[in-house]
């Protein structure tokens, strides 16, 4: 299934509705409602649903945004911080974005489970500075990459634990509202979790059948670019887990969230990994225009008729 996300259009609109008739005029009838929504605009996405326009086919929390985050911030609150006030906060806007997704039909709700307290830009930037300037063959980019690693793995068990006890809370609501909760692949190697992580999330849940991987494409081809895994061999390996994905392609080395076949990506070789009918939804950055989305939405169909 083939789907859409308001995270191209929502800061430009006032009026839910409106929002929702943008992206009907690129093409698609299936929408995710995502992340930095403000509460203001819930009123006319609920009559565009109730009118029949569109089909929520997931949501990302959290959805509508805090009232007191006053900017598109899906990592405001994190199950993994030490404060206590912060993981309480993302547990009770979790839960209340479960119930709206319940409301909208969604299959699923999409998850950012946290990070470990490292700086990414002493880390992830830094490496990705290196392999931009020199690729990975440089003796700056091996020794940077193994003390990255073995810092985020020294302190990653507190957080790792923290983020499984709040999936297991969710877990339980989401059983109860019928939406599955799909963890996604992050961009940076600080956030939770990684993908060794995620392996170790999956089968802590293999017999909860609302819980699942979340793939986006983009965030998995940045730590192939850096090195950190093989984006295929990912996919191959994590496939029994997956709800679906977000799909963007990828400038090299950093540039994410670009239209479909402008950048690096072969999705001819990565698409295989989904199972047929699990919703495929693009992810864009506000900055690219109808006309490029439109035109890609043409190419997908003619490439990719049965992912569509």
């Amino acid at each position: 299934m083939l789907a859409f996300s308001t995270c191209w259009n929502n800061s430009r609109h006032h009026d839910g509705e409106a929002m929702i008739d943008e992206i009907l005029e690129l093409g698609f009838s299936n929408i995710e409602l995502s992340h930095g929504m403000t509460i203001a605009k819930l009123p006319g996405i609920k009559k565009a649903y109730e009118a029949g326009k569109f089909t929520c086919s997931g949501v990302h929390n959290y959805f509508p945004s805090p009232v007191e985050v006053m900017i598109d911030a899906p990592d405001a609150y994190e199950y993994t911080s030490h404060r206590p006030f912060d993981r309480q906060r993302a547990m009770e806007m979790t839960l209340k974005t479960l119930e709206l997704a319940a409301q909208f039909k969604a299959q699923y709700l999409v998850l950012h489970m946290g990070s470990v307290p490292m700086n990414h830009r002493k880390w992830t930037k830094r490496l990705t500075a290196i392999v931009a300037e020199n690729g990975r063959n440089g003796a700056d980019y091996a020794a940077g990459k193994i003390a990255f690693v073995k810092k985020r793995e020294k302190i990653a068990p507190l957080y790792y634990r923290r983020a499984i006890e709040a999936l297991e809370e969710i877990a339980e609501k989401a059983q109860e509202f019928g939406v599955k909760l799909a963890v996604e692949s992050r961009s940076r190697f600080e956030d939770m979790p990684t993908e060794r992580e995620m392996i170790r999330l999956q089968e802590h849940f293999q017999d909860h059948p609302w819980v699942g991987y979340w793939h986006d494409f983009g965030h998995v081809q940045l730590k192939h670019n850096l090195g950190l895994l093989d984006h295929q061999e990912w996919l191959r390996r994590i496939s029994p887990h997956l709800i679906g994905g977000h799909v963007h392609d990828v400038k090299w080395p950093e540039r994410d969230h670009q239209v479909p076949f402008t950048g690096t990506l072969e999705y001819e070789k990565l698409l295989p990994h989904f199972p047929a009918g699990c919703p495929l939804v693009w992810e864009l950055s506000p900055t690219r225009r109808s006309a490029e989305i439109r035109d890609a939405l043409v190419v997908w169909k003619h490439q990719f008729p049965d992912r569509s």
